[in-house]
């Protein structure tokens, strides 16, 4: 192409360039800086190498390319200091879940059936009482006494709902 003609399709492409960097940009201006760099580039690239073949393509990546680098450049970062440069360690709730499944195990055996039920996907006392032929009182009551028992072995004093 020639100095001519590549200024031509540049002046027709830059209209196109500002309409497409208007949508992916903040502000005006930006758009405009924007679309300027991808036209200057794209007549670097024509003036350099002697021709791109498909002129609108690159200049249109370019400008994307242009919008992704300043949206990177952009983002907010803060310095991190030593105590959130750590992960959670993972040993403490592995502790409380082992010390957990060993308080189910020392229930009394009765308490211990109808926890393991609740583990096993039981949702109601309902379902358990029909299930064992338990009266639903009696459900009710040996589940609220393991419940009970797991906080005082646990260390923890209140029940959730009691908390709420």
């Amino acid at each position: 192409m020639s100095t001519q003609t590549d200024s031509k399709a540049i002046e027709d492409l830059l209209p196109r360039l500002r309409a497409r960097a208007r949508k992916l940009c903040r502000t005006a201006h930006e758009a405009e800086d924007i679309a300027q760099e991808a036209a200057l580039r794209l007549w670097q690239m024509l003036s350099l190498r002697g021709g791109v073949e498909n002129p609108d393509r690159y200049a249109m990546i370019t400008l994307h390319n242009l919008v992704r680098q300043r949206w990177r450049s952009r983002r907010i970062t803060e310095e991190l200091a030593e105590d959130t440069a750590q992960i959670a360690p993972e040993a403490p709730a592995r502790l409380a879940c082992a010390a957990l499944a060993r308080a189910v195990k020392a229930l009394p055996e009765e308490q211990l059936h109808l926890i393991e039920a609740l583990y096993a996907g039981e949702s109601s006392p309902k379902a358990i009482a029909a299930r064992t032929g338990l009266p639903l009182g009696t459900v009710m009551s040996r589940l609220a006494r393991a419940r009970a028992r797991l906080r005082r072995e646990m260390g923890v004093e209140h029940s959730v709902a009691e908390l709420l």
